[in-house]
C-alpha cells in the first residue's frame, strides 16, 4: 500500500511538472501513440510525455498494456482539467523483431470532452502575516475563476504561501486547509486554502567565530541590519554576498536557523576562512585600437587586520605600456566606500603623439543612496611628449583636483537587455597650485540600451568634452581630445580624428563630440548581427565638420562578456575614412 502511494505521488508530481512546462518528447521507435482529437497541443504533449517510451513489445504484450496506457492518458488529461475524456484504442499488427516502421503499435484515440472549470477560489491568511502585504499580496492569478483547472497552477498557488513565509521569517506558519474539490459531473472545481502565519521571527546579534584574524570593527561593517530586524532571507544573502565580494575569504558559513531561536530571535553565527594572502594573474587580449596586449596583476588581498590591501598592474602592448600600483583602505559602508592611493608610469606612441606620463594620486570613493558613485581625487601628473616629427615637444607638471559622478543601471551585468550609464568627469589645474598652466577639463557620456520583442536591441551613446585653458600649447596630449577607433567613430584609425598642427600632425582638440546608434538582431542564441552609424570628431571649434562611419558587425555573448567584430566604412576620406575592421570586447554599457 505504501509503495502504491509513493508511486502515485511520484506520477502526480511528474504530471504537474509536465503540465507547467509543456514538455514534448520524441517518439522514435515508439509503440504506443496517443492521438488527441481537435486542437489541444498541451494535452497531446502531456499524454505522450506521461506514456513515455514503449519499445520492443509484441502485439500480445501491447494488448495487455492497453488498459495501463488508457489509465496513464486519463491521469495526464486530469492534470490539465479534462476529467471526462473518451479513450478508445486499436492495435496495429506487426512484427516485434522488425524495424521501427513495421513493429506492432497501440494507437489511443482521445476525445477530451468538456473541461472542469474553477467555480470558487478562497484563500484566507490568519495571524500577523495577514497584515504583511509582501506575504499576502500579489498572489498568483492562476487558477482564476472560470479558468480550466490546471493542477500545476493549483500547486503553485498552494506552495506560494509557505515559500514566501519562510523567506520572510514566519517559520511557524502552516497550511491549516488545502482542498481542491472536483466534481466531474458538474465540471466544477472549488479551491480552498487557509494559512496561519504564526509570529514573524527577528534577526539577533551577529557573531563571528574565532580564527578569522580580522578586527571585529571591520567585520561588523559587513552587517547591514541591526539586532531585532524582522527576518528576511535576503538579509542573510546580502551578508554572505558582501563577505564573498570583499576578497578576504575563501569560505563563508552562516548559521541562522530558526531552531536556535530564543523568544523568536535568531542568533546569527558566521564562520570565515581566510583566502590566500596573495594572488597573481596574467592574461592576453586583443583590440584593433592597440593590437595584442599582455596584462599582469598582483594582489595582496589583506595587508593587516583592518582590511587594507595593495596591488600592482602591468600592461604591455605595441602602442601602450604601463605599470601602476595602488593601496586601498576600506571605509564605511565597506562595500562601496574606500580611500585609494596610487601611482603609475605610462608610455604611449599613438599616431603622431608620443608621450611618457607619470602619476601620483589619491581617490575617495563614495556611493550615495540614489546609486550615484562619487569619486573625489587629487593627482599629480608629469608628462613629457612629442607631437609629429619633433614639431612640438614639451613637458608639463600639473596638480589636478577632480570629481567624477557616474550611475549605471542595468538588468544584467553580463548581457543586459535594458539599462543606461551616465558619467561626468571634471578636473582642473591652476598656476597658483603647483601647475604650469590653467586648465578646466570636462567630459560627459551617456549610454542607453533597450530591447524589443526579445531579439531587437537598440543602443545609443553620446560623448561630449571641453577644455578651457589660458595656453593650449602647454596642455599635454593626455588632456587633449582625440576621436576615432573601436569605442569612438568606427571606420577611422584609433585617435586619428583630431585637428592638425602646421606640419599636418594630429595634435588633439579643445572639444569632443561623438555619438552612435546601433541596431542588433539575435539570429541564434548568443549571436547577434549589428548595423551602426557613428558620427563625431575632436575639434577646436564646435562648428567644425564631423566625421561619419557606418557598417555591419557580429556580436557573440561569450561566458566572459560580449565580443564584437565590425566592418566599418569611414565616409569622410578627408579625415582618413576607409574600410576598417574593428574588434573589441567588454560590456555594452
Amino acid at each position: 500500500m505504501a509503495s502504491r502511494t509513493i508511486l502515485a505521488n511520484l506520477r502526480r508530481t511528474v504530471l504537474v511538472m509536465l503540465a507547467l512546462v509543456g514538455v514534448s518528447m520524441p517518439a522514435l521507435g515508439q509503440q504506443v501513440r496517443a492521438q488527441v482529437q481537435g486542437n489541444y497541443p498541451q494535452l497531446q504533449d502531456n499524454a505522450e510525455a506521461f506514456i513515455g517510451d514503449v519499445e520492443g513489445r509484441s502485439a500480445r504484450n501491447l494488448r495487455r498494456y492497453a488498459s495501463t496506457a488508457v489509465s496513464q492518458v486519463s491521469e495526464a488529461l486530469r492534470a490539465l482539467g479534462y476529467y471526462n475524456p473518451k479513450i478508445s484504442w486499436t492495435l496495429e499488427p506487426g512484427d516485434a523483431d522488425a524495424d521501427a516502421d513495421n513493429q506492432p503499435r497501440l494507437l489511443l484515440i482521445i476525445v477530451p470532452g468538456e473541461p472542469v472549470r474553477v467555480k470558487t477560489r478562497q484563500v484566507d491568511i490568519s495571524g500577523p502575516g495577514a497584515e504583511d502585504s509582501k506575504l499576502s499580496g500579489n498572489l498568483p492569478a492562476k487558477p482564476a475563476l472560470g479558468d480550466v483547472l490546471n493542477h500545476g497552477a493549483y500547486d503553485a498557488l498552494r506552495n506560494t504561501l509557505p515559500i514566501r513565509a519562510r523567506r520572510r521569517g514566519y517559520f511557524d506558519g502552516k497550511l491549516t486547509a488545502h482542498a481542491l474539490t472536483v466534481n466531474p459531473q458538474t465540471l466544477e472545481a472549488d479551491i480552498a486554502l487557509a494559512y496561519d502565519s504564526g509570529e514573524r521571527y527577528r534577526l539577533g546579534e551577529v557573531t563571528f567565530t574565532e580564527g578569522h584574524w580580522f578586527e571585529l570593527e571591520l567585520l561588523d561593517k559587513f552587517v547591514s541590519f541591526e539586532p531585532g530586524t524582522l527576518y528576511h532571507a535576503d538579509e542573510i544573502a546580502t551578508l554572505s554576498g558582501n563577505l564573498s565580494a570583499s576578497g578576504y575569504f575563501s569560505g563563508i558559513n552562516i548559521d541562522a536557523v530558526p531552531e536556535r531561536a530564543e523568544d523568536g530571535v535568531i542568533p546569527v553565527q558566521v564562520e570565515l576562512t581566510r583566502r590566500q594572502r596573495r594572488s597573481l594573474a596574467t592574461g592576453v587580449g586583443f583590440s584593433t585600437d592597440v593590437g595584442p596586449r599582455f596584462r599582469g596583476n598582483w594582489r595582496e588581498h589583506w595587508v593587516n587586520p583592518q582590511g587594507h590591501s595593495r596591488s600592482a598592474d602591468a600592461e604591455l602592448a605595441q602602442l601602450r605600456q604601463s605599470i601602476s600600483a595602488g593601496y586601498k583602505i576600506p571605509l564605511n559602508p565597506l562595500m562601496t566606500d574606500r580611500l585609494r592611493f596610487s601611482g603609475g608610469l605610462q608610455r604611449e606612441d599613438i599616431e603622431d603623439v608620443e608621450s611618457e606620463l607619470a602619476t601620483l594620486g589619491v581617490q575617495w570613493q563614495h556611493r550615495f543612496e540614489t546609486d550615484w558613485l562619487q569619486i573625489l581625487s587629487l593627482r599629480w601628473e608629469g608628462e613629457k611628449y612629442t607631437i609629429g616629427d619633433d614639431d612640438e615637444t614639451g613637458t608639463s607638471s600639473l596638480l589636478l583636483p577632480g570629481a567624477s559622478y557616474s550611475r549605471l543601471v542595468q538588468d544584467s551585468a553580463l548581457d543586459p537587455s535594458k539599462g543606461h550609464n551616465l558619467r561626468i568627469d571634471v578636473s582642473g589645474a591652476h598656476r597658483a597650485l603647483l601647475s604650469a598652466v590653467d586648465i578646466l577639463h570636462v567630459k560627459a557620456s551617456v549610454k542607453g540600451l533597450t530591447t524589443l520583442a526579445y531579439k531587437h536591441r537598440f543602443l545609443a551613446r553620446f560623448q561630449i568634452g571641453g577644455l578651457g585653458t589660458n595656453s593650449f600649447t602647454d596642455v599635454p596630449p593626455s588632456l587633449r581630445f582625440f576621436a576615432g577607433g573601436d569605442q569612438s567613430v568606427r571606420g577611422y584609425g584609433y585617435e586619428t580624428l583630431s585637428p592638425l598642427n602646421d606640419s599636418g600632425a594630429t595634435e588633439g582638440g579643445r572639444y569632443l563630440l561623438a555619438g552612435s546608434v546601433e541596431y542588433q538582431y539575435e539570429f541564434i542564441n548568443n549571436w547577434r548581427a549589428a548595423l551602426f552609424v557613428d558620427h563625431g570628431n575632436a575639434v577646436n571649434d564646435l562648428l567644425d565638420p564631423l566625421a561619419t562611419g557606418t557598417g555591419v558587425g557580429v556580436r557573440w555573448i561569450s561566458p566572459v562578456g560580449p565580443l564584437r567584430l565590425d566592418l566599418a566604412k569611414g565616409l569622410n576620406p578627408e579625415f582618413g575614412g576607409d574600410w576598417r575592421l574593428h574588434f573589441s570586447m567588454g560590456p555594452e554599457l
